[in-house]
């Protein structure tokens, strides 16, 4: 490989994991006011294999080809005329560009510094590209959107996947009471994470057995009626937030029947939130979950992976040691 050229992930068409495959692209020249970043790590979420079938960001990016993945931890390499809030030897993590095209499964990133913070130093870059659309995603929601404050009730639906086990974490941090939607084998790991109360989806329906909730954050959406029933268990005048999915007209027009209020929601760069939540990273209250970390070349086993919707936080690839 010469150094004008990089390994990236490519998708040519869209379709299924198979489309997924490893190639040499143009090593990308950062702009004034960007940086590029030596990708270690790059995380894998939802939105990923969404957009490779053509859902998600699909819209966004255009026709293929193109370059999947929005988080990455990596080390500055080059810095753009004008930059000075970086330096090259920079170890950082962020969430470039979203929703536009950031090709995060690649060696190399760039994009403008300020879209980037420090990395987490208590941790390897793999846990940090587990972080940036999580947990900013997370912290969005209930800090910027739902302005949740001490002693509220929050309900955190799909509490033990990559978003939801950092949601319970920031809730928990805001001295909310924090309840929590998870298989039953998750239950005693979230409550270690700060949740409350657990509830078994499966087992229960959840508005049967929670009510009178200030904030719910709908990480599932209205499959099985999630967001429509998590208006039973809101307080009047609570607010959900309707995060994968957005609000329909249904949605909106029960919403307003109930008296609840109703948010879609999407999450945003956002550089000064990775340095707090990276000091609570640090400072040991929260913590992220990496449940496998996979070779650039495993990228379609991955994608398999996180489909199955059986993981517990979450899924990244391994670029650099």
């Amino acid at each position: 490989m010469s150094d004008t050229s990089m390994r990236a992930v490519v998708q040519h068409t869209l379709g299924g994991p198979e489309v997924l495959s490893v190639q040499q692209q143009p090593r990308p020249e950062p702009l004034p006011t960007e940086v590029r970043v030596k990708v270690h790590a790059a995380g894998i979420n939802p939105v990923d294999w969404k957009t490779r079938a053509g859902a998600g960001m699909a819209g966004v990016l255009g026709e293929p080809p193109f370059i999947l993945g929005w988080d990455v931890s990596g080390v500055v390499e080059k810095v753009g005329f004008g930059v000075t809030t970086l330096r090259e030897g920079d170890e950082v993590y962020g969430m470039p560009w979203f929703p536009r095209a950031a090709g995060g499964y690649a060696e190399y990133v760039t994009a403008p510094a300020r879209q980037f913070a420090r990395k987490p130093s208590t941790v390897s870059h793999e846990q940090a590209a587990a972080v940036p659309l999580a947990a900013l995603t997370a912290w969005q929601a209930l800090v910027d959107t739902a302005h949740v404050e001490s002693g509220q009730r929050v309900l955190i639906h799909a509490a033990a996947g990559g978003v939801g086990h950092l949601a319970v974490q920031f809730a928990k941090h805001l001295g909310a009471y924090v309840v929590g939607t998870a298989r039953a084998n998750n239950h005693e790991w979230l409550t270690k994470l700060g949740a409350d109360e657990v509830i078994d989806y499966a087992a229960v329906r959840f508005e049967e057995v929670v009510s009178d909730v200030d904030v719910v954050v709908d990480l599932v959406g209205d499959l099985h009626d999630t967001s429509t029933r998590s208006l039973d268990a809101l307080r009047p005048g609570g607010l959900l937030v309707a995060v994968p999915a957005g609000v329909s007209p249904e949605l909106a027009a029960a919403t307003e029947a109930k008296g609840r209020r109703v948010t879609p929601f999407l999450v945003e760069p956002d550089g000064p939130a990775l340095a707090a939540i990276g000091v609570l990273i640090d400072s040991g209250e929260v913590m992220v979950e990496v449940e496998e970390a996979f070779e650039l070349e495993q990228v379609a086993a991955a994608h398999l992976r996180g489909e199955s919707n059986r993981t517990r936080g979450k899924l990244v690839l391994r670029l650099a040691s």
